[in-house]
C-alpha cells in the first residue's frame, strides 16, 4: 500500500483527469484580488468567484493539487508546528470540484473509488460522517456505497456544515475519516474522545447547494455544486503506514537534511520538525513573491523564518544555515513545483540575508529574554515584556511564546494586545496619508473601455459624485466625478497613470485631471466648468499627447522589465510600478545594489529593441495558454480566464491591459536616470524616454565639456586627467601629513622640558598649538614611551572647539584612571569625555577655560598619588 507523496500527488490528479476534471495549476500563495484571506488556505479559494456565479469557466469540473499556507489571519498555525503530529504552515490540498456539474452521488462514488480502490485503502478502516439532517447523504453511503450504517456517524455541528460567509453559498458536508486501530487512543467523531488520534479524517465533500440569505432563509442554488479536499500530507502517512506527517517521505529527507546542516544528534526532536515544516511554506511564499518586510504578508513570512533561526540556533546550529536547505527542499518537491528550481539562486539569498540580519539581534534578545525568565515570580510572562521585545528587537510574539511554552509558562496576551493596541493607535496619530478614494465611493456600474483604438466618443453621463456622496447634478465649479456608460479614457491600472483631458457638453466642459477605477466602472474626476447633470450626452476627449507620452513610458517598462531578467536572472519580478507622461518608475525583487556595467547593459537591450522597431501585438488568449507561451505575470495579480497578452517581437510577451505604442521605435530612445534600494530585497529604477531621454542625455554632454573645461582637459580625456588630479592630490596630502607629524614630533621634544612630578610620579601636562588633533594619540604613545612611567594630559583648543587625552601607563592605572582625569578635565571646558584606564579622550566648546583646566591637573592628582 506504500506510496511516496508524489505519487499520490499524481494518481489523485490522473484519476480525476480521467474522468473528465479539468487539470488546473495551483494558484499562488497570494490569492488574486481578495482582501478577505492573508495567504489562501484552502483549494477552493482559486474557484470562489465560479462559486459565487461571478466568473465562468470554460470547463465545470476540476482537479487540483493547491498549495496553502495557514500562518497569519485567521487561520494560523505557526505556534502549534513542531507541538503536534499534523499541523503544518504549508501543506498541499487534493480537490476535485463540480461547478453546477455533478453533485453528491458522483462526489461520494468518487471518493470512495479513488480511496479503496486507487490507493488500495481496507474498507474496514474507514468510517464517514454527515451533516445529521443529511438524509440523501446518509442514504448515499449506506445503500449505494455500502458502509454499514453503524460506521456513518450523524454530526449536528458546524463542523459538517459549510459556509462561505454569513451569507451566500453553503451546504452540508460529509467527512471520510481512518481508523489508526485500538492500540491508538481516541474516539469516532461526535464522542468525548474525538480529540485523540486514532481517527483521523483525510477526506472532506463539500455539499454546495443552499444560498443564505441575510434572513437566515436557504434557498436552494440553481446549479449545486462541490468542493472537497484531501490534505496530501496526511494522505501520505496513512499509506506510509506511519502516525505523524512527520515521518513521511518528504519530511524525513527534510529532517535528515536539518540535522546534518545543525549537526543534531537527536532526529525527533522538534526543533528539526519545525525547521522542516518552514522551509517549505518560507520558499514557496517567496516563489509567489512574498519578501520579508515588517507589514502584512512579509511579515508573517519574516516570522517564520526567524522561528527556524531560532530552532537552528538551540539545536547549535554553527553560523547561518536555513538557506543551506533549499537544494534538499528542490529534490524532494522540484518535480512537481519547478518554480523552486527556477527560483533557487533568489530562495537562497533571500534566506541568507534575513538570518544574517536576525542573526545579529538573536543573542541580545534572547539573554533579555531569559535574564526576564530567570527573575519571574509567576509563571505568566508580562505582556509589556513580550511587546518590548517585538518592538524593539523584532522578536515575533509566537517566538516569546515558544520559549515560554518551553519553560512550561504562558505569556500575556491581553497586555501584549494592549501594548499593540496603543503602538497602532500612536501610528494611526502619525500617519497623514488619507483614506484611498476607493475606500470611500462605490460603483455597481460597468464602463465600457473603447480608448485602444479611439482617441474622443459620444457617452452619457450614468453616475455622478461630490464630496463622496451620490448627487444629481455638478454646478459650475463643482470639484467631482463623473462615471459615463463607455469611455476613451483610461482608467489608473497596472501602474499606467489614467488618462486627463476633456468631457464636453453644449454647454461648457468638465475637465479631466484624472481618470480611476471603481470597482467596474470608471471615473472621471476633475472640475466642472458648467453643469452638468445625470443623462447628459458628452463628447469624452482625452489629451492625446499625454497619451503618447504615457504610452511610450509604458511599453518601455515592458522591454525594461525583460531586460533585467535577462541580466540580473529570472528572479527579478514586478514590486510595483508607476508609469506617466514624464517618466517611468518600476520597482523589482533584486537583493543588491544594480552595478553601473549592469545598468548600461539593461540600457543596450531595451534601445536595441526600440532600433528594431519591432510591431507591438495584442491579442486575446487564454489564461493558461498565455503563460504556457511564456507570457509574464504578475504575482498577486487576479486574471480573467481569457487575458489581453501584448508582445514585442520575439523580446518580451507580457500580460496587460494598459495601452502602448504601435512600433517600439515609438520610444526613440531610453535612458535610467537611477537606481537605489527602497526595502529589504526591493529596488527602484526611474528612467525616462523620447524627447526627455535626449534632453537628460544633452545635459550630461554640456556638464561634460564644462567639467573639462574646468580640469584643462579634452572631454574624451576626461577620466585620465581626474585620475592624474586625484592621485597629485594624494601625494600632496601625503606631504602635508609628514609635515604636520615632524611639527607635532619638535613640538614632542619641547614639551619634554615640562615634565614635573607629583609625589614622585612623573606628569606632562601641555597646552599643544599648531598640530592636527589626529595625531594626539601618536604623541601621547611616544611620551610613555620615553618616559616609562607617567601621566600624560594634552589639550588643543582651535575654532571654538577643544580636544582633550590623557594617557596613563599600565603601572599607574590602578591610581589614576585616564577616563576619569580626562573627564574631570573636560567638565571645565564645557564637555565629557571618558575611554580606558590607559587613555582616554574628550572634547569642549570653550577653548578659553583650556589653560585653567590643565592648571588643575596637578592638585587633582595629589588626591591621587
Amino acid at each position: 500500500m506504500s506510496k511516496s507523496t508524489a505519487d499520490i500527488r499524481r494518481a489523485f490528479l490522473d484519476f480525476f483527469a480521467a474522468r473528465g476534471h479539468q487539470k488546473v495549476s495551483s494558484s499562488s500563495l497570494v490569492p488574486g484580488n481578495d482582501p478577505t484571506l492573508l495567504f489562501t488556505n484552502a483549494g477552493m479559494n482559486q474557484f470562489k468567484d465560479v462559486f459565487l456565479g461571478s466568473e465562468s469557466r470554460s470547463y465545470n469540473k476540476a482537479v487540483s493539487s493547491q498549495r496553502c499556507v495557514r500562518a497569519g489571519g485567521k487561520h494560523n498555525d505557526l505556534e502549534n508546528v513542531g507541538y503536534t503530529a499534523r499541523h503544518h504552515t504549508f501543506f498541499e490540498m487534493l480537490g476535485n470540484f463540480s461547478f453546477g456539474d455533478y453533485f453528491k452521488a458522483d462526489a461520494i462514488q468518487y471518493a470512495w473509488t479513488f480511496l479503496t480502490e486507487e490507493l488500495g485503502l481496507p474498507k474496514e478502516k474507514l468510517l464517514v460522517t454527515v451533516y445529521h439532517e443529511d438524509d440523501e447523504a446518509f442514504d448515499l453511503w449506506a445503500n449505494t456505497i455500502g458502509v454499514p450504517e453503524e460506521k456513518i456517524i450523524r454530526i449536528s455541528t458546524s463542523d459538517n456544515f459549510w459556509s462561505m460567509g454569513d451569507t451566500g453559498p453553503c451546504g452540508p458536508c460529509s467527512e471520510i475519516f481512518y481508523d489508526h486501530g485500538e492500540h491508538i487512543w481516541g474516539g469516532p467523531p461526535g464522542s468525548p474522545e474525538e480529540d485523540g488520534d486514532r481517527f483521523i479524517e483525510i477526506w472532506n465533500l463539500v455539499f454546495m447547494q443552499y444560498n443564505r440569505q441575510s434572513n437566515g432563509d436557504m434557498l436552494p442554488l440553481p446549479k449545486p455544486s462541490i468542493d472537497t479536499g484531501m490534505g496530501l500530507e496526511r494522505i501520505s502517512a496513512i499509506l506510509q503506514d506511519v502516525h505523524s506527517n512527520y515521518e513521511i517521505d518528504i519530511f524525513v529527507n527534510l529532517i535528515e537534511a536539518a540535522a546534518n546542516i545543525t549537526r543534531a544528534s537527536d532526529k525527533n526532536d522538534k526543533s528539526l520538525r519545525v525547521i522542516a515544516d518552514h522551509i517549505r511554506s518560507c520558499c514557496f511564499l517567496i516563489c509567489d513573491g512574498v519578501l520579508p518586510s515588517n507589514e502584512g504578508r512579509g511579515y508573517v513570512l519574516r516570522r517564520i523564518i526567524r522561528r527556524a533561526v531560532r530552532h537552528g540556533n538551540k539545536l547549535g546550529a554553527n553560523g547561518v544555515f536555513f538557506f543551506r536547505l533549499v537544494a534538499a527542499l528542490e529534490v524532494q518537491m522540484g518535480e512537481a513545483y519547478p518554480e523552486l528550481a527556477a527560483n533557487r539562486k533568489l530562495l537562497e539569498k533571500v534566506l541568507k540575508t534575513e538570518e544574517e540580519q536576525f542573526s545579529r539581534t538573536l543573542e541580545r534578545g534572547l539573554n533579555i529574554l531569559n535574564e526576564a525568565l530567570a527573575n519571574l515570580s509567576s509563571k505568566v510572562v508580562p505582556g509589556e515584556l513580550v511587546f518590548r521585545l517585538y518592538d524593539t528587537y523584532g522578536f515575533p510574539a509566537d517566538l516569546t511564546n515558544d520559549i515560554a511554552r518551553e519553560k512550561e509558562l504562558t505569556i500575556d496576551e491581553v497586555g501584549f494586545e494592549a501594548a499593540m493596541a496603543e503602538q497602532r493607535k500612536r501610528a494611526q496619530q502619525a500617519s497623514q496619508f488619507d483614506t484611498d478614494y476607493n475606500e470611500q465611493l462605490k460603483s455597481d456600474l460597468v464602463s465600457e473601455f473603447t480608448g485602444y483604438h479611439s482617441t474622443s466618443g459620444t457617452a452619457t453621463v450614468v453616475e455622478l459624485f461630490k464630496s463622496g456622496e451620490l448627487v444629481r447634478n455638478l454646478n459650475a465649479g463643482d470639484e467631482g466625478i463623473v462615471v459615463l456608460d463607455q469611455t476613451p479614457f483610461y482608467a489608473e491600472s497596472g501602474g499606467q497613470a489614467g488618462d486627463v483631458g476633456l468631457l464636453e457638453t453644449p454647454a461648457g466642459n468638465f475637465i479631466v485631471k484624472d481618470t480611476v477605477k471603481l470597482n467596474s466602472a470608471i471615473a472621471h474626476k476633475g472640475i466642472a466648468k458648467t453643469t452638468i447633470k445625470l443623462g447628459d450626452v458628452v463628447e469624452a476627449k482625452f489629451d492625446v499627447e499625454n497619451r503618447q507620452s504615457t504610452k511610450i513610458n509604458h511599453s518601455a517598462t515592458h522591454l525594461m522589465h525583460e531586460a533585467l531578467k535577462r541580466v540580473l536572472g529570472d528572479h527579478v519580478n514586478q514590486k510595483g510600478s508607476l508609469v506617466t507622461a514624464e517618466r517611468l518608475r518600476f520597482d523589482f525583487s533584486h537583493f543588491e545594489a544594480v552595478t553601473a556595467d549592469e545598468i548600461q547593459l539593461v540600457e543596450k537591450l531595451v534601445n536595441e529593441q526600440i532600433r528594431a522597431n519591432h510591431s507591438l501585438e495584442t491579442k486575446l488568449m487564454n489564461l493558461d495558454d498565455a503563460k504556457a507561451a511564456g507570457a509574464m505575470a504578475l504575482f498577486g495579480e487576479k486574471y480573467e480566464e481569457d487575458v489581453r497578452v501584448v508582445s514585442m517581437g520575439d523580446f518580451s510577451l507580457e500580460l496587460c491591459g494598459g495601452t502602448h505604442v504601435s512600433q517600439t521605435g515609438d520610444i526613440g530612445l531610453f535612458k535610467i536616470v537611477s537606481e537605489s534600494g527602497i526595502a529589504s530585497g526591493v529596488r527602484r529604477i526611474e528612467a525616462v524616454t523620447a524627447e526627455q531621454a535626449l534632453q537628460l542625455t544633452q545635459d550630461y554632454s554640456e556638464q561634460l565639456i564644462e567639467i573639462a573645461s574646468l580640469i584643462k582637459s579634452e572631454p574624451n580625456a576626461i577620466c585620465g586627467r581626474i585620475q592624474q588630479l586625484i592621485e597629485h592630490n594624494k601625494a600632496t596630502e601625503k606631504e602635508l601629513d609628514k609635515l604636520k607629524q615632524q611639527l607635532a614630533s619638535n613640538a614632542g621634544a619641547d614639551l619634554l622640558s615640562q615634565v614635573y612630578e607629583v609625589n614622585g610620579v612623573k606628569v606632562l601636562s601641555a597646552n599643544l598649538k599648531g598640530v592636527e588633533p589626529k595625531v594626539l594619540r601618536t604623541m601621547v604613545d611616544d611620551f610613555k614611551n620615553q618616559l616609562g612611567s607617567v601621566v600624560v594630559v594634552l589639550g588643543l583648543g582651535q575654532d571654538n572647539k577643544v580636544s582633550l587625552i590623557a594617557g596613563v601607563t599600565k603601572d599607574l592605572v590602578s591610581k589614576v584612571k585616564a577616563g576619569e582625569l580626562v573627564n574631570y578635565i573636560a567638565q571645565q571646558v564645557g564637555g565629557k569625555g571618558g575611554g580606558r584606564p590607559d587613555m582616554a579622550q574628550a572634547g569642549g566648546n570653550q577653548p578659553d577655560n583650556l589653560e585653567a583646566a590643565l592648571a588643575s591637573v596637578k592638585p587633582w592628582l595629589e588626591t591621587k598619588l
